[in-house]
């Protein structure tokens, strides 16, 4: 049952990889979802799975679910949010984790919030407060980096910054790639890094092949670490 009768836009939090339903998202979440019509996703394949996967009896037909722009216009957040001013809620979906969380949404969010709908977060797994949790790095003062730059000389400057940074300031880095090069930017962490830097390594969150440790850079240059081609966050700390 829905919270309220009145249209809002619901934050659907999608798994980390593969792993059972029941594992990470609380059953209210496929209560919700079974009384929505309309979708907006990052990707329609990864959003008509996770539909299934929470309501199995869904006749995906019926349904209405459209692919969020990847630079949307106020046309299309317009167009996208039309369903609200008849009073139908929306879902929003990503393609893992948090929908405007590293994730495509934001925008249209900003502009629910504009138009004066509800916004609605529901609980789900977010990979960043996962590894950040189990990491025994600083959970008070953190950022999340993204992806650092491709280019050799930019890519080494911006991990020697967050290194500095981590180590002055005291807050965790958090940096993501594509599972392909997680090995290329664990070898530039610890090229690059203070030998006393901590690093915990975050791989496979919530999946059978999760791996999580955290070090100092000097203790992992000891070791011969082969890394999934799995999600895996890196996150840097000056603790």
């Amino acid at each position: 049952m829905l919270p309220s009768e009145q249209a809002a836009v619901y934050l659907i939090p999608n798994t980390l990889g593969e792993c059972t339903i029941e594992y990470s998202l609380p059953p209210d979440v496929a209560s919700i979802v079974s009384s929505l019509r309309y979708f907006l996703v990052e990707d329609e394949k990864a959003g008509r799975k996770l539909i299934k996967a929470l309501v199995p009896a869904a006749d995906l037909r019926q349904l209405s679910i459209h692919r969020i722009p990847e630079s949307p216009t106020a046309a299309n957040l317009d167009e996208l949010m039309a369903p609200l001013a008849s009073g139908h809620s929306i879902g929003i979906i990503s393609d893992a984790g948090c929908p405007g969380i590293a994730d495509p949404g934001a925008e249209i969010v900003t502009r629910v919030h504009q138009r004066g709908f509800r916004v609605v977060p529901l609980v789900g797994p977010c990979s960043m407060v996962l590894a950040l949790m189990a990491s025994g790095l600083n959970g008070q003062a953190w950022r999340f980096v993204g992806y650092l730059p491709i280019e050799a000389t930019e890519r080494a400057t911006a991990i020697r910054n967050l290194d500095e940074r981590a180590r002055t300031t005291g807050e965790t880095q958090i940096i993501m790639d594509t599972p392909y090069r997680n090995e290329k930017l664990l070898h530039d962490l610890l090229e690059r890094c203070h030998p006393t830097t901590k690093l915990c390594v975050a791989l496979g969150l919530t999946t059978a092949g999760e791996y999580i440790r955290t070090q100092s850079i000097n203790e992992w240059r000891k070791e011969a670490l082969k890394l999934a081609k799995l999600p895996c966050l890196f996150l840097l700390g000056g603790r």
